[in-house]
């Protein structure tokens, strides 16, 4: 063995803990709490029953949330280096970029469809009844 060998000083080195057991648990709690918020959008405390979008909204919000805990700290993305950034932005904004082309697509998807498709297309059932009585729609005008 060396003499040469220094004794590990903690002062000079920086400690890579991941936070300990209560860290955890906090971030546990704050998912447990979360899952209840989500909950809640069903029962009849809820202020805004007869508007579901801001309940959907409300789940989103509280989903990706839950998911932003998980990955940061259960899979230790908090304790990374810089280059996590480097993966997840332009990654984010493929996602969005995807999110945003795909809008004019849902947007035209019953206008622009030819008389054959929309022969054959699932309609709602109202629509149907008025077709069958060959008052209105495509199928009625191709036969």
């Amino acid at each position: 063995m060396s003499d040469h060998a220094a004794p590990h000083d903690s002062a000079g080195h920086e400690e890579h803990s991941h936070g300990g057991l209560g860290k955890y648990i906090a971030v546990f709690a704050a998912l447990c709490f979360l899952t209840t918020m989500s909950f809640f959008t069903y029962s009849e405390a809820w202020p805004w029953r007869d508007q579901p979008q801001v309940g959907w909204a409300f789940m989103m919000a509280v989903s990706c949330t839950k998911a932003m805990l998980v990955v940061l700290f259960f899979m230790h993305v908090w304790w990374e280096a810089n280059w996590k950034y480097v993966l997840t932005i332009p990654a984010a904004m493929m996602a969005l970029f995807l999110v945003i082309m795909l809008i004019p697509d849902i947007g035209m998807r019953n206008r622009m469809v030819s008389q054959e498709r929309a022969l054959h297309m699932a309609r709602p059932a109202d629509l149907l009844l008025l077709e069958e009585a060959g008052t209105a729609g495509p199928a009625a005008e191709a036969h």
